[in-house]
């Protein structure tokens, strides 16, 4: 009888702990600003699915319409390194070297094309200089698409496959 009234008490005590554990989890609080996959599935023009990084799309959503200002680094204005300098903080937690060739040279290893994966880096050499040192870089999204401040429009979305940038790629870099 002992027993069984010991067994019974144990038992109470761990479902006490169980139940109290679970309802003093922490709540993640989102900022206001964070918009759900809808609504930047629509801003991008991809579909999100659970698998996407959400929050790289928002942190990038962020800056969407920032104008380009050579050496800027903030939402005032902003250059393509500037902006993947400060989208990788904020996200990844990651700090990269501030110019494209810095970042390709010290922060990634070359991946190709085909192999791309959501948050890479993509390379391109837009103008004169050396052939194989980049002067462009953006961020990988999906579906071929890619996130960058581009130096007529700011920071806009693009595709891979716009003749552009099939003409200008480089390579891709995937952070270290």
């Amino acid at each position: 009888m002992i027993r069984r009234n010991l067994i019974g008490t144990v038992l109470l005590v761990c479902l006490l702990a169980f139940l109290s554990a679970c309802g003093s989890r922490q709540r993640v609080v989102l900022p206001a600003d964070f918009k759900g996959p809808k609504e930047l599935s629509r801003l991008y023009g991809v579909r999100l699915t659970p698998n996407d990084n959400i929050y790289l799309y928002n942190e990038g959503a962020k800056w969407l319409g920032v104008p380009y200002r050579s050496g800027g680094l903030t939402r005032r204005g902003v250059d393509c390194s500037g902006f993947v300098m400060n989208v990788f903080r904020e996200v990844y937690g990651k700090s990269l070297a501030r110019s494209s060739a810095d970042m390709l040279k010290r922060n990634c290893r070359k991946v190709g094309r085909a192999k791309l994966k959501e948050g890479d880096l993509v390379f391109f050499r837009t103008g004169r200089g050396k052939r194989k040192v980049p002067n462009h870089v953006g961020i990988y999204l999906k579906n071929g698409k890619f996130i960058h401040a581009s130096t007529s429009r700011g920071v806009i979305v693009s595709s891979l496959s716009e003749p552009y940038y099939v003409r200008t790629w480089l390579t891709g870099g995937r952070v270290k």
